[in-house]
């Protein structure tokens, strides 16, 4: 087990965050379900055939020593690691597994108090005390290092499963915590740890920061952390977008005033992809596969019971180019043969030279009555 908890002593903080993150979420709940894979590389992405087109969804530290990574086509996957078993997606069993953390870390207690989790996926989730006790009774220690290990203790009897706590004064540096903790282990970030630990770091490696930002960041001059903090926000602003550009400067100080909340996520939109294990030349099939994608993404958005505003799609190139259209609908609608019209007209606007062998639908929904 990796513990790190950087900073002597605990600083005079009386509001923490937990970041619990699932150690190899997909990989360990297979592996529960098939004991005699422990210790084995595993590759979970796709019906489980690496032969196929499909991506990964997660490896096992074993695979990943080979280099597998999520996000992988499963045949460089196959060929990083040609031992590994390969393994079907099941998202029912990942489903009821998550399930069964989140119910276990709603039922930690934290200084006498029940606790504010606000779920992040399948397999992470911050945690926070939640209010003081009616009666002002403390029956349990308020140290965030010994809830860190109670959640852990917790999660592994009640699901068999492992996971990584981050610590921290702010939901950003809880989340950046958790990476210095895995496998199996405590992270800790505070206002008074974060350059020490964080300043040297490429800007990268913060949360909400990816590669096409840093690449941005990187041509004004800005390679780390430290560097970022140290900008100027009014560059910022003009280079990146005046919500975006002071963003990108408060997370370089590793500042966040965003609430550990219990509602539940309201998702924006829904969108499936699919790729053709033989690439479509024929624009009559690629037509007809973009309509019968925007009906079921319509069923999907019939569940939230708020008709799409906005409709994109998305089409991959044989290699592997992608571009993407949108379009606002004149008037909301959830009638399926409006958005596949709608959906199907988006492909006048891409170009029809190449194969293609991926395409998705996105539906953007309108706002619910009490705003996101």
């Amino acid at each position: 087990m990796s513990t790190s908890t950087t900073g002597s002593g605990r600083p005079p903080i009386t509001h923490w965050v937990l970041h619990v993150d699932l150690d190899q979420f997909i990989a360990a709940v297979e592996v529960l379900r098939h004991p005699e894979l422990a210790g084995l590389p595993v590759v979970v992405g796709g019906d489980g055939d690496p032969t196929k087109r499909g991506v990964v969804a997660t490896a096992s530290y074993e695979a990943r020593a080979f280099g597998v990574g999520s996000g992988m086509p499963m045949r460089i996957a196959a060929r990083k690691c040609p031992d590994a078993v390969f393994l079907p997606a099941d998202h029912a069993a990942y489903d009821a597994a998550s399930a069964e953390v989140m119910a276990t870390l709603r039922a930690v207690r934290w200084g006498g108090r029940e606790v504010v989790v606000e779920v992040l996926g399948w397999d992470e989730a911050f945690l926070a005390a939640g209010p003081e006790p009616e009666d002002g009774g403390e029956d349990d220690t308020t140290d965030p290092r010994e809830v860190a290990e109670r959640v852990r203790a917790a999660v592994l009897a009640a699901t068999g499963l492992h996971c990584s706590v981050g610590i921290g004064d702010n939901k950003l540096r809880a989340k950046m915590a958790t990476e210095l903790g895995k496998p199996r282990g405590t992270g800790w970030l505070t206002e008074g740890n974060w350059f020490e630990v964080m300043g040297e770091r490429p800007t990268r490696a913060l949360w909400g920061i990816g590669s096409k930002t840093a690449k941005k960041l990187a041509a004004l001059g800005i390679d780390t952390v430290s560097q970022l903090a140290a900008s100027d926000v009014r560059v910022l602003a003009a280079e990146l977008g005046p919500t975006m550009g002071p963003w990108y400067h408060r997370l370089g100080r590793g500042v966040d005033t965003s609430p550990v909340s219990a509602a539940p996520w309201v998702p924006r939109a829904h969108g499936r992809e699919t790729t053709f294990q033989n690439d479509l030349d024929d624009w009559a099939e690629v037509v007809q596969a973009v309509r019968d994608l925007t009906v079921r993404v319509v069923a999907d958005i019939d569940k939230e019971g708020r008709p799409a505003a906005r409709v994109g799609i998305k089409v991959r190139y044989k290699p592997f180019f992608t571009t993407s259209r949108s379009l606002t609908l004149p008037a909301p609608s959830n009638d399926p043969v409006v958005l596949a019209d709608a959906a199907a007209s988006l492909l006048d606007r891409v170009e029809r030279d190449r194969p293609v062998r991926l395409l998705g639908v996105r539906l953007e929904m309108v706002e619910p009555s009490g705003g996101y």
